[in-house]
């Protein structure tokens, strides 16, 4: 299966069978960060589809001009694609991306079969995040919150040195800055903010199976955000828990377990919605595709 460009705006869409995957980047990210996922998932003969959110992929102050109303527009719209492609369809994200997906889920329920969350973060909480960004909490208005600038630090979310070298390595080769890639005006954290209240609110209409993976040492987002996630969700949750990796669990050491688990989630919801015999008939083709 061959991979495609949807359009020119850096989406990653990877044709397969009738179902599909919808998987969200986070904050200031690309599909890069889930491209590794993403193949596996094809390779297991299914539609996965990344879509770059609106305003993602450039500039700090490129993403600053946008809203969380925006970001979901695009998910929406990815959506979309994916069910005149598919008959049945997952949504999952990475970090701040879960959110997204989240609402996507609540929204959309009758359209979203099930939800796979990477790293899911309702607020940056975790070890490496410096002590005085508590106080961002107290930001109300985004003429304020545009005086401040934040910037992640290492490790970036990799505990692997080499795949973190890597990693910022190929972000650099796209012609980025590590000011655009790691930096964050205040705005854009606000309406960040504002999203993960959106998504909380809705965490109990959410009541399709859910797959959460989160790292026990996790740099950017303390693991009770995903204990809060699964205790909340409305349905039957599945969470697993890694010991060797940070936030980026999809690029980290364990990216193949997390693979592995994912593709069996996957397959599980697949079956439950299309019977064995169809099931069997997507691996068959698999297997007669990689002949």
């Amino acid at each position: 299966m061959q991979e495609k460009l949807e359009g020119k705006d850096g989406s990653l869409l990877l044709p397969g069978g009738r179902v599909g995957v919808l998987l969200v980047h986070g904050l200031g990210g690309t599909p890069a960060e889930l491209r590794f996922v993403a193949q596996a998932l094809n390779r297991a003969g299914y539609t996965v589809h990344c879509p770059l959110l609106v305003g993602h992929g450039g500039s700090e102050e490129l993403l600053n001009t946008t809203t969380w109303t925006d970001w979901y527009k695009s998910v929406e719209e990815a959506h979309d694609l994916l069910t005149q492609r598919c008959d049945v369809v997952l949504a999952g994200g990475l970090s701040a991306g879960v959110n997204l997906a989240l609402l996507l889920a609540a929204r959309r329920a009758s359209q979203v079969h099930g939800c796979i969350f990477f790293s899911p973060t309702f607020w940056p909480n975790g070890w490496a995040i410096p002590w005085y960004f508590v106080f961002f909490n107290l930001v109300r208005h985004k003429w304020f919150a545009n005086l401040l600038h934040l910037r992640e630090c290492a490790p970036y979310g990799i505990k692997d040195e080499r795949i973190r070298r890597f990693v910022l390595d190929s972000l650099q080769s796209e012609g980025r800055g590590l000011e655009d890639i790691f930096g964050r005006r205040g705005g854009t954290v606000l309406e960040f903010r504002w999203l993960a209240k959106e998504a909380k609110e809705v965490l109990g209409q959410v009541k399709q199976p859910t797959l959460i993976v989160h790292a026990r040492e996790d740099d950017q987002s303390d693991i009770s955000n995903a204990f809060l996630l699964q205790r909340r969700l409305g349905g039957l949750t599945e969470a697993m828990i890694l010991d060797d990796s940070y936030h980026m669990v999809t690029l980290d050491r364990q990216r193949m377990q997390v693979v592995e688990k994912t593709i069996a989630f996957v397959d599980w919801v697949a079956q439950r919605h299309l019977g064995t015999q169809e099931m069997e008939q997507i691996k068959q083709s698999v297997v007669a595709g990689s002949e």
